[in-house]
């Protein structure tokens, strides 16, 4: 079974926290299911954007995991506002959680076990 979106976000923002980073949401969709995507801003004012992971990457093990994939990978803002404009317009429920940290480290799980590269 998977975790409630607002449940997720809210254990994602503790764990931002926790570590001495800032997170926000910037948009709240769905309460049980809205696809969750993570702006990671970084102080030379690009961003990384994670969306949800498609679901091919999933196997048994992972099927009931929220994973991510990186969409765009130290992009200026408006490339990345662009593209969740686009996707917004494809499913208005979505979230977006902004993080301000240099190092993600294990807080965003990424698909195919990958360790996050940031």
């Amino acid at each position: 079974m998977r975790l409630r979106t607002d449940i997720f976000v809210s254990a994602l923002l503790r764990r931002v926290f926790a570590r001495g980073d800032f997170a926000a949401v910037e948009a709240k969709g769905a309460d049980e299911a809205g696809a969750i995507f993570i702006r990671q801003h970084f102080r030379d004012g690009l961003e990384t954007l994670y969306g949800p992971a498609p679901q091919s990457l999933f196997d048994e093990e992972t099927s009931g995991e929220r994973l991510f994939e990186q969409r765009l990978m130290r992009a200026e803002p408006d490339k990345v506002r662009e593209m969740l404009e686009r996707e917004r317009k494809f499913d208005p429920d979505l979230w977006i959680v902004e993080l301000e940290a240099e190092d993600l480290g294990d807080i965003v799980p990424l698909a195919g076990g990958r360790e996050n590269p940031l």
